[in-house]
């Protein structure tokens, strides 16, 4: 299985002025082309939260034009910059999307993905009106729930904000914070887990985090500037969008590969291979 994983997608509104200098509209337009271009095509889109930039009137609506022409099927995350209603309304036709007379955690958006060889848990890791993610009770309760369900069946879960620290200091003050050690226990607990997949922080990380696999995805709209030290300023860099490509085999777990949007030939040196 060839899961494709993009992030932080910040798509705002026809006319309105983005944060940054960086035509995230249209990055998000090319990575879709780039994603329907790929051979072999994922079987999978996963976009981990961040779907707007706003939330602001016409952002979802500039989303659903934009994302239309994906060739692939995809399942969706919240993140800090969405609005849970917006997104419900947006893929209220998707088949896919929990609405909110249809679950018992109440508001949030939480579902598994179960079409695929690996379960995904899609969870919720959003407080409304803070950029900083949270697990409360409720989430972690489905979490363990579903877990629980299948214990031999290899699962990702998937959340925008990183339960682990990435090393970059200001943005580790805005990860999930409350609930992240508890999820780590029913990582650790259960050892199908394979991998937590993240977004949030606009910076491709990887580590080992209780066992598992924890991958913090690049962003579609720009990049955070690579920056190690105690207090480093915030700022964006030039660096291309780019998006995670995750093969899964049996045995092996998750291989990731880094896959930046753009036009970047391949030159063949077989020959000169066989040759040396």
């Amino acid at each position: 299985m060839l899961i494709a994983q993009i992030s932080d997608l910040h798509v705002t509104a026809p006319g309105s002025t983005p944060t940054t200098d960086y035509d995230t509209n249209a990055r998000l337009a090319a990575a879709i082309a780039h994603l329907n271009a790929l051979d072999p095509r994922p079987d999978l889109v996963l976009i981990t939260g961040d779907l707007i930039n706003g939330p602001k009137p016409g952002e979802y609506e500039a989303l659903a034009e934009i994302l239309a022409p994906l060739a692939i099927p995809y399942r969706v995350l919240a993140g800090n910059h969405d609005d849970r209603d917006g997104l419900r309304r947006t893929f209220a036709g998707a088949g896919w999307m929990p609405m909110a007379n249809e679950v018992i955690q109440g508001d949030f958006i939480q579902y598994a993905v179960e079409e695929f060889p690996v379960r995904i848990l899609m969870l919720d890791s959003v407080v409304a009106g803070s950029p900083v993610g949270a697990l409360c009770e409720r989430r972690l309760a489905w979490t363990a729930e579903r877990l629980a369900e299948q214990p031999e069946r290899p699962t990702i879960i998937a959340l925008h904000h990183p339960p682990f620290d990435t090393g970059l200091a200001f943005l580790d003050t805005l990860r999930c914070l409350d609930g992240a050690d508890e999820l780590g226990r029913l990582v650790q607990a259960n050892r199908n887990v394979l991998a937590i997949l993240s977004g949030h922080t606009h910076r491709q990380t990887a580590l080992n985090w209780n066992g598992a696999y924890g991958y913090v995805a690049p962003s579609i709209a720009y990049q955070i500037a690579l920056d190690l030290t105690p207090e480093p300023p915030y700022r964006w860099t030039e660096e291309a969008s780019a998006l995670a490509l995750h093969l899964y085999r049996p045995g092996a777990g998750l291989i990731t590969h880094l896959s930046p949007v753009g036009d970047y030939p391949a030159k063949d040196f077989s020959r000169k291979a066989r040759n040396s």
